[in-house]
């Protein structure tokens, strides 16, 4: 377990570099502040790329791609065994560096790098029976390859840094494409730093990272021409943009985007367990998470007393220091977040929701800069604006329902699709339920419950495309159909 006394001995680089063709290169832009969240010193400056560094970075991964896809499978596997060493021998610092950077409590970060150290080993495994097909047929043979793409672009978000760094860069590499990383500037350090560590095991070229703003180096990204894939996790609206941009230039593309997740609870349940898997459900990451469950939909025949001991637990829940281990909800990333979550209760009062508990920003002594706000818990109806769009804070709209089908209809009703959860003791209700709501993961009695291998992805505009599982190397390959005819048609058949 990390404890706050690692933040003493953390150390940092001054000023950070560009990651590109196995080297670390000054920007031509210069630097940009990184600031702990919750106290507001800066803790370092990272690059800020561009266009320059941006071409610079194409061509390195271009130029390695060529020898990275004919590397022989064992060795991609091996060498991703040797990322996940890596990443496993160097996560306590990695996670103090993230913790600060994010503002995210200390103890989130358990999870995060058991789930990121589990991608490298999981494509390092699953490249090795990652196969096409063969066989015979009549005067000859078929052969189906899958084949890497080339240099693929990826972008990723602020929230949960190393969790999207694997999860875009493990089936990517595994699959024999080489890559371009632009992650984001509120939170690149823990990034660029795996980078420094993974100097010299990936070969030159195969991995580079460019940091920047999203506006400069993001979209020089997206828009080069010597790119042939995009993969992007952050909002809808630059997801569109994203995704546009694949369209009129025909590259494939995976988006991982919004999420606003009903959470389903049926009145069989154990009322202080299920109470205690909402607030998880809702508070965690600091609620900055696409696939929080902050659409409660509780069954009236227990509602009053579900809400009471909801309010009852937040008020239990400790907002304090980030890098304290016993915190539970703690700062928000930057200012411009912090007002945006406080102004979607404005939003709620406007339009006639209650606010049952919380909706306040908490001062926490010696991190007056950060934006802690309380777990809040607001009574709406399913159709309103705080039900419907993404807060990405510790909130949550509970509502009542009565009938299973009413319910299911509210739960879909909303744009996203990523996930759900049910609690119920009822294993046919929940099963039922969950085969009619339109999300890409449904957790029963369990929220965040990720499994080896399960697919991850969203239904309408929570994307398109599925990582975490085998699936995904679908995303990073192409397949080539080779038939082969041992005997040429004999003269004279075309008449």
């Amino acid at each position: 377990m990390v404890t706050a006394k690692t933040v003493v001995d953390l150390k940092l680089e001054e000023k950070y570099g560009l990651f590109i063709n196995g080297e670390f290169l000054e920007p031509t832009n210069g630097h940009i502040d990184a600031i702990n969240a919750a106290n507001g010193k800066v803790l370092s400056r990272i690059a800020r790329g561009g266009k320059v560094e941006i071409d610079l970075a194409v061509k390195a991964a271009n130029n390695a791609f060529k020898e990275w896809s004919n590397t022989p499978i064992e060795e991609r596997s091996a060498l991703l065994h040797k990322v996940a060493d890596v990443l496993e021998a160097n996560q306590e610092r990695l996670k103090m560096i993230e913790c600060m950077d994010t503002g995210r409590p200390i103890h989130e970060f358990d999870l995060d790098y058991k789930l990121a150290i589990y991608q490298f080993r999981y494509f390092a495994s699953a490249i090795l029976t990652f196969e096409g097909i063969s066989r015979p047929i009549q005067n000859g043979h078929l052969i189906v390859k899958k084949e890497a793409l080339g240099v693929c672009a990826q972008i990723i978000p602020w929230n949960v840094p190393m969790i999207m760094v694997s999860f875009k860069l493990a089936p990517a590499l595994a699959a024999g494409n080489t890559v371009v990383l632009k992650p984001a500037e509120d939170a690149s350090l823990s990034t660029i730093e795996f980078a420094k560590l993974l100097k010299d095991v990936l070969p030159k070229g195969v991995l580079n990272i460019v940091t920047g703003y999203g506006t400069e180096a993001g979209q020089a990204l997206i828009d080069h021409p010597d790119i042939h894939k995009l993969a992007f996790t952050g909002s809808v609206g630059v997801g569109r943009l994203v995704g546009k941009t694949a369209g009129e230039r025909l590259l494939p593309v995976t988006l991982e985007l919004g999420g606003k997740a009903p959470h389903i609870v049926f009145p069989d349940v154990d009322i202080d367990r299920a109470v205690e898997n909402a607030t998880l459900g809702y508070t965690f990451f600091n609620g900055q998470s696409c696939v929080l469950g902050t659409r409660l939909f509780v069954h009236e025949d227990i509602y009053d007393e579900f809400v009471e001991k909801l309010i009852a637990r937040a008020k239990e829940v400790k907002i304090g220091d980030p890098t304290d281990p016993s915190t539970r909800l703690s700062s928000l990333i930057n200012e411009k977040q912090g007002k945006r979550v406080l102004g979607y209760f404005d939003i709620a009062r406007e339009e006639g929701a209650k606010i049952l508990y919380g909706g306040n920003r908490v001062t926490v002594p010696g991190n007056e800069h950060g934006y802690f706000i309380e777990p809040t818990i607001i009574e709406a109806e399913s159709d309103m604006r705080i039900a419907q769009e993404e807060i990405f804070g510790p909130a949550c709209t509970v509502t009542r329902w009565s009938d299973i089908d009413e319910v299911i209809e509210m739960a879909n009703n909303v744009q996203y699709g990523l996930a759900a959860g049910i609690m119920t003791e009822n294993l046919e209700n929940a099963l039922n339920t969950a085969n009619k709501l339109e999300a890409g993961s449904v957790w029963i009695n369990q929220y965040f419950n990720f499994q080896s291998g399960a697919p991850f992805g969203g239904f309408k505009d929570s994307g398109v495309g599925r990582e975490y599982s085998k699936e995904a190397l679908d995303h990073y390959t192409q397949s080539k159909t080779i038939v082969v005819a041992y005997q040429m048609p004999p003269a004279g058949f075309f008449k």
